[in-house]
């Protein structure tokens, strides 16, 4: 083989590799040969692209780390690049991947023992611990944090690092949650940071609710409150009053709650659509059954469900996405390594050329081995296809069956209010209050699904194309009831959870699966009804 050509071809390669991502030329943005520069500007461009252009983005951190390698402090460079990444994945929701850069970054900054920037790590990824419900190893780095601050005595960074020990330790220690809490909230008194103020003051507040002492709750609560004229943002006004309608709803103050969460409604509604709203929305609808107050309380019932709606879509949505991205993270990692694998064996080659014997049987070694390779790979990428293929069909089936559920819920608790009010109307003798009362009922009863199965059939047949017609066309004389159990069997579901979701009782269900089966001549056959269904396939 011709060492030259081989040199020239990798010349030609690598660039392309590294550009092919981008959607912007590499030598269009980089005008300066200061490895640390173009690192820097790497990084944050990665930083301006991860939601605009994740490929683009990740191509840009690859790049940072091929520069690193030439920088004056290649490690230490190399772990800044590390949490860009970290941070990239994270704002992803993809906590793994994330927690794996940072915990590299930590290894290389302990290892040179840079204790402001082990510090900020530290936090981070007692952080991606806490959102991954691990609270043992996310205490274990906040107090970390918590005693390196104390040595630098940052009183800012100790009054946060101590309100989040609290916040972690509310649902296991109360008394440990107010002891970081007062901690946090002693500390504060020396600080003009408004906005932290009202966070200790109000985590304080809740945690001496959850403990029933009323009045601490209350003196605490007032002095969130009186701190609210000096600040101007809203997520920290909208957080106080939000956490006081919560505690007034307990306390059976339905007026305080109406009052305070229409206020944090009002603070937060450029994002009525988050878990904010929702739970501000059902507070009220409960404030305001307690006060009788129906017609409020099925409006922002309704309000609720929608918001729930909404962010049921956007959460199945960013699973997705976070499988895709871990996928993606898994193809490229490969990538690499076959690309580790390609240098490993040019030099191998190279070592190889002063014996022309010794050579060829290298060369074909090598090619041998990279046909392996290059099978492996593409068995892998097949695999992953059909997995990906198999995960959507499932996500679309989970979709259908949760939007069924979802819905019959939602129609069962309406009739619930539909009969509750029939009954009002009939113990009230209030001609005005009953005719209000009819106007409630009409308008519940025009919210009502009356044909929530229709609208299955629908959507399943988006999913599962044709299957309605090859069974009809099979079985032309089942029953619209028998048709619904075939659909509920082909998704695989349990007679217990088709009884869930029919709202029939455990023996129909047996019952009807009993007469499907006779109607498919297979009552003397050992064979699942769910798999038979599985193996109807359009002509």
């Amino acid at each position: 083989m011709n060492i030259r050509f081989v040199k020239f071809s990798l010349l030609f390669v690598l660039p392309f590799f590294f550009q092919s991502f981008s959607k912007e030329p590499i030598h269009n943005l980089i005008e300066t040969n200061d490895s640390d520069k173009k690192v820097e500007i790497y990084r944050k461009r990665a930083l301006e692209l991860k939601d605009s252009d994740w490929n683009s983005a990740i191509k840009y951190i690859e790049l940072a780390e091929y520069e690193a390698k030439k920088t004056k402090e290649p490690d230490f460079t190399l772990a800044s690049i590390y949490v860009t990444a970290g941070k990239m994945y994270s704002s992803k929701d993809v906590l793994d991947i994330a927690l794996q850069y940072y915990i590299k970054a930590h290894e290389i900054y302990k290892d040179k023992k840079k204790g402001d920037e082990i510090s900020k790590l530290e936090n981070n990824l007692a952080i991606i611990y806490s959102q991954s419900n691990d609270k043992k190893k996310a205490l274990q780095y906040f107090f970390n944090v918590l005693s390196y601050q104390r040595a630098k005595k940052d009183s800012i960074k100790l009054v946060k690092v101590l309100n989040n020990i609290g916040t972690i330790y509310q649902k296991r220690n109360l008394d440990s949650s107010i002891y970081y809490y007062k901690e946090a909230y002693a500390l504060n008194k020396q600080l003009k940071d408004n906005n932290l103020k009202i966070y200790v003051c109000t985590n304080l507040a809740q945690v001496y609710g959850l403990k029933k002492d009323q009045n601490k709750a209350h003196l605490y609560y007032d002095e969130a409150f009186s701190l609210v004229s000096k600040t101007t943002d809203n997520a920290v006004k909208a957080f106080l009053y939000e956490s006081f309608a919560e505690y007034s709803l307990k306390e059976k103050n339905f007026d305080a709650v109406i009052q305070n969460a229409q206020i944090a409604l009002e603070l937060n509604k450029n994002k009525i659509f988050s878990f904010s709203g929702l739970k501000l929305n059902k507070i009220l609808s409960e404030a305001y059954i307690n006060k009788q107050d129906y017609k409020s309380a099925v409006r922002y019932f309704q309000k609720y469900n929608s918001i729930n709606d909404s962010l049921d879509i956007e959460q199945k949505a960013v699973n997705l996405e976070r499988i895709r991205l871990e996928q993606d993270y898994k193809v490229r990692t490969q990538i690499k390594e076959l690309v580790e694998e390609q240098k490993r064996s040019r030099l191998y080659v190279i070592g190889l050329v002063l014996v022309i014997g010794i050579l060829i049987l290298a060369i074909l070694l090598i090619k041998y081995r990279n046909r392996n390779i290059s099978n492996q790979l593409e068995k892998e990428i097949l695999k992953r296809k059909e997995q990906e293929l198999k995960q959507n069909l499932d996500a679309k089936n989970m979709v259908l069956i949760g939007k069924a559920m979802s819905e019959i819920h939602r129609t069962d608790n309406i009739n619930e209010i539909l009969v509750d009010l029939k009954k009002i109307k009939l113990k009230t003798p209030n001609k005005e209050l009953q005719q209000a009362i009819d106007i409630v009922l009409k308008r519940l009863e025009k919210n009502l699904n009356v044909d929530i199965w229709k609208e299955f059939e629908i959507s399943f047949e988006q999913v599962h194309k044709s299957f309605f017609d090859k069974l009809s066309q099979d079985y032309p004389l089942l029953t619209p009831k028998d048709r619904r159990l075939c659909a509920l069997l082909y998704l695989d579901l349990t007679t217990k959870e088709i009884s869930q979701i029919t709202g029939q009782s455990f023996k129909s269900i047996e019952n009807a699966r009993t007469r499907l089966r006779k109607k498919f001549d297979l009552t003397n056959e050992k064979v699942n009804l769910s798999t038979y269904l599985n193996s109807f396939k359009p002509d």
